[in-house]
């Protein structure tokens, strides 16, 4: 595997920032964990684009929490454990459904505003729930959230939120082995930094950007993930990949997210002869798990010889249905699709990464001094597949653990910032002056059509073997000399990469998001049970 420095440097040499805490990643997860931190000391954000640009940006449907009468706390945890297919923590379940909506109304008195019908909350209806319990502002609720999360952040005077900064390595004292800091890339001038701090925490989301197709962002290469691997914490979970069903299918568009929402409202899936096929595949319809409904787009396309499906809306009110997905029906239009007729072509794209860091449910992970919260972290909550609009709910309930964890030990510890090592080695295999971005380029590339062909939503024995070679390859042909944005992240791809196919290699069954066609029953004798890797 990847070595655990990617290059030498002086890092005593390097300018540096510090703090009490330093936290990675502007999303949901990154965002609240600064603001609960800020109550225990200095707060360090960075983030390596801007500070809109992330995963929560993008998120459309909500945020599930049981708020209303007829709903509870105990229904969505039997949901959310129903649909994690049996390897869920039962125990960080507990705690996200019921710490769930308290932190959610703490959303409100930022000044998130989820959208109402008269004095109630309007809530949406997604698959696998059994109740209404998703709060949502139209299809934008994870910009809405983002907003109001930077703009809290960035008036707090004791939360610093920098743009720009590229993690490269989490970097640990010698002596105790404690997290107390990071090395970043300023991605404006290309210098390096060392930000110390007493408490480190991840929150750098997922590596939707590991496929060709995908609804994430174009920051979601894994980079904290991997960069946690090299320290020496322990990934889990790797092999379950959530792909969404319903991403804009067309030619000369991104995979932009059609809301799962859209279903809870109501349309339908149609294969291209224009027939309704769910109810063959599942007693829920449309309304069935992601994987059950990924995999049965897949098999409608193979039949039919087409590369999407259509989503139905013609039965439903158009006036309504604009003012309930605007975002949606703006961007539909944006790429020359008229709605008029009420059907969007869609097929699958990655989505959510269920495995990650491992965390326990204080969002510590083996490394003292290093928290992990959000896509990054696997709290155990997903299990092997995620429940539909979990994800937000999961960044607030365990973003905010993280920081409590962190201020706890800041107290015991009066605020001591681990000694970081003067300097590293690494190893080189080249002279980097001789490659540019277009062959880091090629490299992502690779690895994404790799992943997309070989190890994506139906897997096989030997595509999962191909994959295996072929990324050994790409890992074989490339330097370890890697100081530049590009360069990192595909090294960062590659190394998920192959632990997400060495992880579907060994998992000789089909659970949740992953499937093996050679390997089609969930085998819960022998295979209710995680696979960790570490370094």
């Amino acid at each position: 595997m990847t070595p655990r420095h990617l290059f030498a440097l002086e890092l005593d040499r390097l300018p540096s920032f510090e703090a009490d805490f330093l936290i990675i990643g502007s999303g949901i997860a990154g965002l609240f964990a600064a603001y609960k931190a800020r109550e225990f000391g200095s707060v360090l954000v960075l983030t390596k684009q801007h500070a809109e640009d992330s995963s929560t940006e993008m998120a459309q449907g909500g945020i599930a929490a049981a708020i209303e009468e007829t709903d509870s706390p105990f229904f969505h945890l039997e949901d959310t454990l129903e649909a994690g297919a049996g390897l869920c923590d039962p125990y960080a379940v507990e705690i996200l459904v019921t710490e769930g909506p308290a932190r959610v109304m703490e959303l409100v008195e930022l000044g998130v505003r989820f959208d109402r019908k008269g004095d109630a909350w309007a809530l949406g209806w997604e698959g696998a729930h059994r109740r209404r319990r998703i709060l949502h502002a139209t299809d934008a609720t994870g910009e809405e959230i983002a907003r109001a999360l930077i703009r809290e952040c960035r008036k707090d005077q004791k939360i610093t939120l920098k743009e720009g900064y590229f993690l490269v390595d989490f970097l640990r004292e010698p002596r105790t082995g404690r997290c107390g800091g990071a090395l970043v890339l300023d991605t404006q001038t290309g210098g390096f930094l060392v930000c110390r701090a007493s408490a480190v925490i991840a929150a750098t989301g997922g590596a939707g950007q590991l496929y060709l197709n995908t609804t994430n962002p174009a920051v979601a290469t894994g980079d904290g993930i991997a960069a946690a691997y090299r320290a020496g914490a322990e990934l889990i979970d790797m092999e379950f990949v959530q792909f969404h069903p319903t991403a804009l299918a067309l030619s000369a568009a991104p995979r932009f997210l059609i809301s799962e929402a859209v279903r809870g409202e109501g349309a339908f899936l149609r294969n291209v002869k224009g027939e309704r096929f769910m109810l063959r595949f599942h007693e829920l319809a449309e309304l069935a798990p992601r994987d059950v409904v990924s995999r049965a787009i897949v098999r409608e396309m193979e039949k039919t010889g087409a590369d999407y499906v259509y989503l139905d809306f013609s039965h439903l009110d158009r006036d309504r249905f604009k003012a309930r997905f605007p975002n949606i029906w703006r961007t539909c239009r944006q790429y020359g699709l008229d709605l008029a007729q009420g059907y969007i072509p869609v097929a699958p794209a990655a989505h959510y990464i269920m495995g990650g860091i491992k965390i326990n449910t204080s969002g510590e992970t083996n490394i003292p001094g290093l928290y992990a919260c959000g896509e990054a972290a696997c709290s155990g909550v997903h299990g092997a597949n995620r429940l539909a609009s979990n994800s937000l709910l999961e960044g607030l309930v365990f973003g905010a653990r993280a920081a409590a964890t962190g201020g706890r030990y800041l107290q015991q510890a009066g605020r001591k910032i681990p000694g970081l090592p003067s300097s590293r080695a690494g190893k080189s295999k080249g002279n980097f002056s001789d490659l540019d971005k277009s062959f880091w380029r090629k490299i992502t590339d690779r690895v994404r059509t790799l992943m997309w062909e070989k190890a994506g939503i139906i897997r096989t024995g030997g595509a999962l073997v191909e994959a295996a070679a072929g990324l050994d390859q790409l890992e074989a042909g490339i330097p370890f000399y890697v100081p530049s944005r590009e360069a990192v992240e595909a090294v960062n791809l590659l190394t998920l990469g192959r632990l997400t196919v060495h992880a579907a290699l060994l998992r000789t069954e089909s659970r949740g998001g992953h499937f093996r066609k050679d390997f089609p029953a969930r085998d819960d004798q022998y295979w209710s049970k995680h696979l960790i890797f570490q370094t």
